[in-house]
């Protein structure tokens, strides 16, 4: 790996909490679609999310890919769409690819009052996400850790971390341990 790529998977994590090759690596294995195929969907060249993937490029440059990457996200994260027809996942896929929301948009996979059903962790990530970058979650996590240091690890894990130890916290934290 040069350093060129080191650099830009370093990005990923500050910027995404984990590197975008993971990130779609999931939801090419839930989907069930070519890279071709899910470029499709988000709005992307097929050779610019093998270049995301790789690592040779950092950033998601376009708000409405990112937008469409995290309603995704949220969609095949919801314990309903396992259950979902394969016409119901078709559909639900063709109206995110349509979709032009900014980033700033709260994506649902499913109709109000639904998503609480979902995946937690994948909403608290997505929200905080949403509203900051994973360098200013961390600054705020560092502000924070003299005086709430509960407050500013869960910034920093939830906001800042990886989906897999964000997930481990919330187990954590829910169990009351």
């Amino acid at each position: 790996m040069t350093d060129v790529h080191a650099r830009n998977l370093d990005l990923q994590l500050q910027w995404y909490g984990e590197p975008l090759g993971d990130r779609f690596r999931r939801l090419l294995d839930r989907l069930e679609l070519s890279q071709a195929q899910l470029a499709a969907v988000l709005g992307l060249s097929a050779p610019m999310l093998s270049q995301l993937m790789s690592g040779q490029r950092a950033k998601i440059s376009n708000p409405a890919v990112l937008s469409r990457l995290l309603q995704l996200e949220t969609a095949v994260g919801s314990p309903g769409w396992v259950t979902m027809s394969l016409g119901e996942r078709e559909r639900r896929i063709q109206e995110i690819r349509a979709a032009q929301q900014s980033t700033l948009s709260v994506p649902t996979a499913e109709p109000a009052g639904a998503a609480a059903s979902g995946d937690p962790v994948i909403a608290i990530q997505s929200l905080l996400r949403d509203v900051a970058s994973a360098a200013e979650l961390q600054g705020a996590a560092e502000l924070l850790e003299p005086t709430y240091p509960d407050l500013a690890e869960a910034l920093r894990v939830l906001g800042a971390g990886r989906t897999q130890e964000a997930r481990a916290y919330y187990a954590r934290i829910s169990s009351g341990r």
